[in-house]
């Protein structure tokens, strides 16, 4: 995938330390917020914790395709939301604020058929009650997919 210092270089933050509030976010830490959702059921897998982004996959097979045999694009937005709202809630702390999708835009650049298409989020902004993600999805040989912004509203628990 590309690498975030090519990502940041047209502009995006630059994070000198990890931006989770757990400092030891793992994908073992990830993996129960799978059982019971969207994602579990559509195949979405983590595949990397970075300092400052998410990576996940996700099968293109009868679950993601419309019919034509593409991928479909609310199965790209299903997989861009996941990323960016599990990074959002990796950001807060969970004992004061919990994190709720406001909007997410998605431009289809290309097609994929088969395989596993991989989903990269990392945070153009990080506000007190706002967030928003760039979420970059690619095929198996890196070329993309699908471009997605995803804005976050940050809340406090009562």
């Amino acid at each position: 995938m590309r690498n975030s210092s090519a990502a940041r270089a047209v502009g995006k933050l630059n994070f000198e330390i990890m931006i989770w509030f757990d400092k030891e976010l793992s994908i073992e830490k990830l993996k129960p917020l799978g059982p019971n959702t969207m994602g579990e059921y559509l195949g979405i897998e983590w595949v990397e914790v970075g300092k400052d982004f998410l990576k996940a996959k996700m099968p293109v097979d009868h679950r993601t395709i419309q019919p034509y045999g593409l991928l479909h694009g609310g199965a790209s937005c299903a997989l861009a939301e996941t990323i960016g709202s599990v990074g959002s809630a990796m950001v807060v702390d969970h004992s004061k604020f919990f994190c709720v999708g406001l909007e997410i835009n998605a431009n289809h650049i290309r097609g994929a058929r088969e395989g596993f298409v991989t989903g990269v989020a990392m945070p153009l902004h990080l506000g007190n009650s706002t967030h928003v993600w760039d979420i970059k999805i690619y095929d198996e040989k890196e070329k993309l997919i699908c471009v997605s912004r995803l804005t976050v509203a940050v809340l406090k628990r009562q």
